[in-house]
């Protein structure tokens, strides 16, 4: 384990140590740890977000002629009505390939530090270019890409409102741009556990107190903290003891695969548990479907802990006061292609 990750454990694992004195206590130490999620996302480095390029990221989000089978869309595996996920174990994409790991949420997203499990994206611009090229997913080209959208003339025109002072707007980056634009937008406030963290003690029962107080004196905290209660850094799995291959492919080495560096073999980013009781399965093998079985595990792996029946339900029961306000979002009407569109293409890539 590299030194920046046993820094962090340990500073939250100190955190953790400190005495609660009731209530009042255990929200003021919550509230040292953890943020509520706002109303409104945060801005965005480099890409200031306008109504038109929410207008443009909207339609973009649901439109699956950004695939080159035209069946696949952002929506595909980040659906909006089912808390950001897919409800896979891995997604399926294009001609029936399955993906290597579990989607995770779009939900909340824009606060993780970085995206993908291994975070080989910095932001959600670059994240939204990945599963477009991707074999296994949208399997398309940019170069497609631009001649679908340059192909109809009502997304012409929206690139042009979005990006107006650009000689030619219609571009793969600006795609990305707009798509994040709106995928910042996809905020779920107001959760229990925010409200108690904004000073309504009644906002959790006893059990769900008692959970955080357990999630924070067994060192969850250290890899689950901020905003997003995760998302904030990369951590291995299996600190303490490995988890089954199962749960813990052997092929799968995290982000090893992004730094080629052997102190981040099997480490991977932690993921956000904002919503985790509506977004199984668990882990990036999305091979757990209880989120109580995902807690035993988390206690094993990471703290060297069995968890007894009593503190797993009682940390599972605090995980369900996170699950915030869902958006809701309307699925637009999407603009006509025209004859010079490119037809859909349904072959298997090479080697499928």
């Amino acid at each position: 384990m590299g030194r920046r990750v046993w820094l962090t454990v340990l500073v939250g694992l100190l955190l953790a140590a400190a005495p609660v004195q009731g209530e009042e206590g255990l929200a003021a130490r919550a509230g040292a740890m953890f943020k509520p999620i706002p109303d409104q996302p945060p801005a965005l480095e480099g890409n200031p977000a306008t109504a038109e390029k929410m207008e443009l990221g909207h339609q973009l989000y649901f439109d699956p002629r950004l695939s080159s089978s035209q069946l696949i869309s952002c929506n595909t595996c980040h659906n909006v009505g089912l808390a950001g996920i897919d409800l896979q174990e891995t997604s399926v994409g294009h001609g029936w390939q399955k993906g290597p790991r579990n989607a995770p949420t779009v939900f909340n997203s824009v606060f993780n530090v970085a995206q993908f499990w291994d975070g080989r994206a910095k932001d959600l611009a670059e994240q939204a270019k990945g599963p477009v090229q991707a074999a296994v997913e949208m399997n398309n080209t940019p170069e497609r890409v631009i001649a679908t959208l340059k192909s109809i003339p009502r997304y012409v025109e929206l690139f042009a409102k979005a990006f107006p002072q650009e000689p030619d707007p219609v571009t793969f980056d600006n795609m990305a741009r707009a798509v994040e634009v709106f995928e910042a937008t996809l905020l779920t406030p107001h959760a229990p556990f925010d409200r108690f963290l904004r000073g309504d003690g009644a906002a959790l029962d006893a059990e769900e107190q008692a959970g955080l107080q357990l999630f924070i004196d067994k060192g969850c905290v250290a890899c689950h903290s901020g905003v997003n209660v995760g998302g904030t850094g990369y951590f291995p799995f299996g600190v303490v003891a490995e988890p089954t291959a199962e749960v813990r492919p052997p092929e799968d080495l995290g982000r090893f695969k992004v730094t080629n560096t052997a102190a981040d073999r099997y480490v991977f980013k932690s993921p956000s548990l904002r919503n985790i009781a509506l977004t199984p399965p668990y882990f990036h093998s999305g091979v757990v479907w209880g989120l109580h079985e995902a807690v035993a595990i988390m206690g094993s792996a990471q703290l060297g802990a069995t968890l007894n029946q009593t503190e797993a339900e009682r940390i599972t029961r605090f995980l369900t006061t996170l699950t915030g306000e869902q958006p809701q979002i309307q699925h637009p009407v999407l603009p006509p292609i025209t004859p010079k569109t490119p037809r859909p293409q349904l072959n298997l890539p090479a080697g499928g």
